[in-house]
């Protein structure tokens, strides 16, 4: 029998980028809403305890220990880690998986989970992207439209602010913008030249979530970007969209919110006589106390992986192979973009020219292959993102007197990087399971991972690596060099794939509205999601159909259909 006072309207697993939105849409419509969140609480402002200490400040100048990297040994490839933001990444000595193959799992256990540490890349995915896996018949067609999430894009940029530029690019569409960062001269100078010689490509402002601009309609107390670049401590000013500067906080004002830290959802408690999930299971991470709490309608928003994982962790006589997996498609299909291909030149002269602060975003190059037609030997596109910047002063220049300490006090030359992203196919083989004979330390089995990149994806990179070439030589940079890394799944922290949506639910797990084909009272709304990947990073999407869900079931339960 439940108890009354574990019991809820609904219950949102993860506190993260779409659980935040989840807990925002489903309060504000007065449904007394649960957050359960794996790790512990941050809150806004009070718990970003490098975000005012200066770069120099920093033990060991920002470096980690060798300890410390034995510890974080996946953690510590990710860009933005290091000394000052190392609490928000998990020890992966305590939370270990298993790789068949190669897999970088980058995670973040608490409050706001990974909202605190993305790339804030803010992307529309387009109609070329919803019609792919149909036109070159991989995988399953999407369910929708760009036309039925467009109100749901609308809807959450005003919300979490996106700045970006208006460029009529079908395929890369605009959305409701703050004013974009200033390209600098030396990037402009590189935009003349590369538009002029491509009709078909724009060397565009990035399109990023963060607030250029306070305007009506964004959470109260968030400022403006100060372009510190510091972003990874946590942001004091909310000028960057994440959970706890905007969207829970937003939840917590409508009193519906009960947020509970430190509860791993061990699974889904589902009803063979009603047919329906009344709750979820829960370990307390301290205490290793199990718990139950019952709501009417649960969304997991645990992330690809984790949500993944919960599902197959709660077997049923009706769902032995996972809950909702009438399909059998249940942590099939995973995707992840590919990168590593980088390149880097000198742009000669303009350097009367400088600009100041450090913006959080620079410049992109959108897809431009295979959109108007197949026309490579590899199927779907990438783009290429990057920024020019002065190089710094030469420790190894010589001299005395003036001359010497003029020179040592001028910065150098502009210098660009160029650095791609690049959509990965939904491959069958791709998957994420339930190892049975390993146990992490609450006794639950660890998720084993096996993915791979296949053909196409090296394919692609082949001519990834020659169009950055070309890109550079184009702009008139000199001394350019491209490089190409390892390829390895999860390195983009853009999983995805494994629940995905699809019209027919003897091939997908999930509806239109990211409600479960086999459980109605059951939605899904983070990466998992995803039929297919498109090659730019997919938060804004997750946060629309999220909010788009939210309100699809709303209605049901206003109608008592659910």
């Amino acid at each position: 029998m439940p108890n009354k006072a574990n019991t809820y309207d609904a219950i949102v697993v993860g506190a993260g980028m779409t659980g935040g939105w989840a807990a925002k849409e489903l309060t504000e419509k007065g449904l007394k809403t649960l957050v359960l969140e794996r790790g512990r609480e941050v809150r806004h402002i009070r718990d970003y305890l490098t975000s005012n200490q200066a770069p120099w400040e920093d033990e060991h100048r920002g470096h980690v220990t060798r300890k410390e990297k034995e510890q974080y040994h996946i953690q510590s490839h990710k860009y933005n880690f290091d000394a000052s933001s190392k609490h928000f990444y998990v020890n992966d000595l305590e939370h270990p998986y298993v790789e068949d193959k190669p897999f970088r799992w980058f995670r973040g256990y608490q409050t706001g989970g990974r909202s605190l540490l993305w790339g804030r890349g803010a992307y529309r995915m387009s109609d070329l992207d919803f019609e792919a896996n149909s036109k070159d018949s991989v995988g399953i067609d999407w369910p929708i439209r760009y036309k039925d999430i467009a109100p749901w894009y609308d809807y959450v940029e005003r919300f979490m602010g996106v700045a970006g530029s208006q460029e009529n690019i079908w395929h890369f569409p605009d959305g409701i913008f703050l004013p974009p960062f200033d390209m600098n001269k030396a990037e402009l100078v590189m935009k003349e030249r590369i538009e002029s010689h491509y009709p078909n490509r724009k060397f565009i402002p990035n399109r990023v979530a963060h607030l250029t601009k306070v305007q009506p309609g964004q959470f109260k107390g968030r400022s403006q970007c100060q372009s510190r670049d510091m972003c990874h401590r946590g942001c004091p000013f909310g000028a960057y969209f994440s959970s706890n500067s905007s969207t829970l906080p937003a939840a917590g004002e409508t009193g519906n919110l009960t947020l509970r830290s430190h509860a791993i959802v061990e699974s889904v408690i589902y009803d063979e006589n009603q047919d329906k999930v009344t709750g979820v299971r829960i370990i307390d991470v301290n205490s290793s106390q199990t718990e139950e709490y019952f709501a009417k309608v649960v969304f997991l928003c645990a992330s690809a992986l984790s949500s993944t994982g919960i599902l197959l962790n709660s077997k049923t006589p009706r769902f032995a192979e996972g809950l909702a997996n009438s399909s059998g498609v249940l942590g099939h299909y995973l995707m992840d973009h590919h990168k590593n291909v980088n390149a880097y030149g000198t742009l000669e002269g303009y350097e009367d020219r400088i600009y100041k602060g450090f913006r959080p975003a620079a410049v992109a190059l959108p897809r431009f292959r295979n959109v108007e037609k197949q026309e490579m030997d590899y199927l779907r596109g990438y783009g290429f993102w990057g920024g020019a910047s002065r190089q710094g002063i030469n420790p190894a220049q010589v001299g005395i007197g003036a001359d010497y300490k003029d020179k040592v006090t001028q910065p150098g030359p502009w210098r660009f990087a160029l650095f791609s992203q690049a959509e990965g196919l939904p491959y069958y083989e791709n998957t994420v399971t339930l190892d049975l004979a390993k146990k992490d330390q609450w006794g639950l089995p660890l998720l084993k991972i096996n993915a791979e990149q296949k053909e196409n994806e090296h394919l692609m990179r082949k001519d990834m690596v020659a169009q950055a070439q070309e890109v550079l030589e184009v702009a008139g940079l000199k001394d350019i060099k491209v490089e190409e890394g390892p390829m390895i799944m999860g390195d983009v922290v853009h999983e995805m794939g494994t629940a995905r949506m699809g019209k027919d639910p003897k091939e997908s797990v999930l509806n239109g509205y990211n409600q479960c084909h086999d459980i109605p009272n059951l939605f899904i709304t983070d990466g998992s999601c995803m039929p297919s990947s498109g090659y730019v990073s997919p938060s804004l999407t997750y946060m629309a159909l999220t909010a788009r869900a939210c309100n699809y079931a709303a209605g049901l339960m206003k109608n008592g259909e659910i």
